[in-house]
């Protein structure tokens, strides 16, 4: 037993704690509101060992008895150094500020505590969430026989829809749910991919060669005609394509792949067609851009992230089948959760769970339906709109700026680049994109990403913010080119010396 200091007296929200209730949120929005109001750049550039050590010295043993003085510690020990998505030069990851009437919508969703597995733990909100879901899958072309699910983020929405896909694929080959029948499926996909992809092969028990990498053209989007050569050469082998996994927006370019065709050359081999959608499909919101998505409504799956082109708080995703009878391959029941209905008065009390790899999951539909019915999905569409112009605007910037070189012009709302004067030894300008980031980082003025493409390394804006504008994004390249131009002094320097 530790030496700790008594407890306070907890204070649950029963109708006696209501005060406290209050108390506490205006505490907790007030802090919010005040660090949002002053944060000067996006991160505070805190050495992590240092961080390491202000987090470690905290007794988790000793309580601080209220939530005026617990929000204080949480300053130093988190807040003063989180990270702020909001701020117009963060440009790194698939990260978005997120809306008001989403953010009112998740402390409903906290405080009433639903649990989206059953009925008698969710009641209406099932019939939210359902109603959510049926739009999206409205907005993607589905029919009314489309179902789906709310889950975790992208890599969950990909790993249950890959699971549908193994099922149907064993029923389809009359294979064994065994090894024996693992071993000859395969996923087609190509290397921009996301890696959940290979990620669900693992979990699922498949082969570690099992995904098979499908070609793709001069800008990085799937070829068709490649597909249908990797689909012969399986057949050849005896081996069973699972699924065929496109992508709409891909992590670091932004591409959509060639939906319409390459549902063609699935349904002519009668393959199940997953579509990641997870950054591409806020498009679904957009009246200008919309069309990218064109052929969507051929897939079997798609994952949609809210929280990213969507403007949603983390975590809020969504896997949605064309038809809904595919949500039989995870289907369960327990009789202490959701045993066989045999009363009659319970038919109209539907289940979530039977749909779902999780049990317990977050009301996350709460704060699309609250976004819906407050700004509407023009304006969500709009802001989108407003940051894939921007990345047009950027791409011109770069492509401007001798200094620097771009991957290829922006398919949604990521801009790659390097900095690449002329003559720079292609080895030494890795090293410079790496020493950029860094830098940057540990600075806190801007935040960017990195990433490798046709074996060299590039750095990535992410623009998901509709107030960051040119000037912002032109500072930011300032700043790169900056550190980039020291990194080759001090190089040149090292080599003289």
């Amino acid at each position: 037993m530790s030496d700790a200091a008594p407890a306070a007296v907890p204070s649950l929200l029963f109708e006696d704690a209501v005060t406290d209730y209050r108390a506490a949120m205006h505490l907790a929005v007030d802090t919010v509101a005040d660090l949002v109001a002053s944060a000067d750049r996006p991160y505070s550039g805190a050495d992590p060992a240092a961080l390491t050590q202000t987090v470690s010295a905290v007794d988790l043993d000793r309580p601080l008895g209220s939530v005026e003085a617990a929000l204080g510690e949480l300053r130093s020990v988190w807040l003063d150094s989180a990270v702020w998505f909001h701020h117009p030069r963060y440009l790194s990851h698939l990260n978005c500020p997120v809306l008001v009437s989403s953010l009112a919508a998740d402390a409903l969703a906290s405080a009433v505590n639903t649990s989206m597995d059953t009925w008698d733990q969710s009641a209406a909100a099932t019939q939210l969430e359902r109603q959510v879901v049926a739009w999206t899958a409205q907005r993607i072309g589905f029919d009314g026989r489309a179902d789906g699910i709310f889950t975790s983020g992208g890599t969950a929405s990909n790993q249950q829809a890959l699971t549908l896909a193994r099922q149907d694929a064993l029923e389809r080959a009359g294979l064994p749910v065994a090894p024996e029948g693992f071993d000859r499926l395969r996923v087609l996909a190509t290397d921009q991919s996301h890696f959940s992809v290979n990620l669900a092969t693992r979990t699922l028990g498949l082969r570690p060669d099992a995904v098979v990498t499908v070609p793709t053209d001069e800008t990085h989007r799937m070829e068709p005609t490649a597909l249908r050569a990797q689909l012969d050469r399986l057949a050849e082998a005896d081996l069973v394509p699972m699924a065929v996994v496109a992508t709409a927006g891909t992590t670091d370019l932004g591409v959509v792949d060639p939906l319409v065709d390459v549902a063609a050359v699935c349904a002519a081999a009668g393959v199940w067609l997953h579509v990641d959608a997870a950054y591409g499909g806020g498009l679904l919101t957009s009246r200008r851009h919309r069309g990218r998505l064109a052929g969507i409504h051929l897939a079997d799956s798609v994952t949609i992230d809210f929280h990213k082109t969507w403007f949603q708080p983390v975590a809020a995703s969504a896997v949605l089948v064309r038809d809904g009878a595919a949500l039989r391959h995870v289907a369960h029941h327990a009789d202490y959760l959701n045993p066989v209905r045999t009363d009659p008065r319970r038919a109209a009390m539907p289940d979530q769970v039977g749909k779902s790899l999780q049990t317990t999951r977050r009301f996350d539909a709460l704060k699309v339906w609250t976004s819906l019915r407050v700004e509407g999905a023009d304006a969500i569409g709009a802001m989108l709109d407003r940051v894939i112009d921007l990345a047009g605007e950027v791409a011109d910037l770069v492509e401007d700026d001798p200094r620097l070189r771009l991957a290829q012009r922006p398919a949604l709302s990521t801009v790659l680049f390097r900095f690449e004067p002329e003559g720079t030894d292609p080895l030494e300008a890795d090293r410079v994109a790496d020493e950029v980031v860094t830098r940057l980082l540990l600075a806190g003025t801007a935040m960017i990403a990195r990433t490798r493409l046709d074996g060299q390394v590039w750095l990535k804006l992410t623009l998901l913010n509709p107030r960051t504008s040119v000037d912002d994004v032109r500072a930011v390249l300032d700043e790169v080119c900056a550190v980039a131009d020291d990194c080759a002094r001090t190089e040149l320097l090292e080599v003289a010396r």
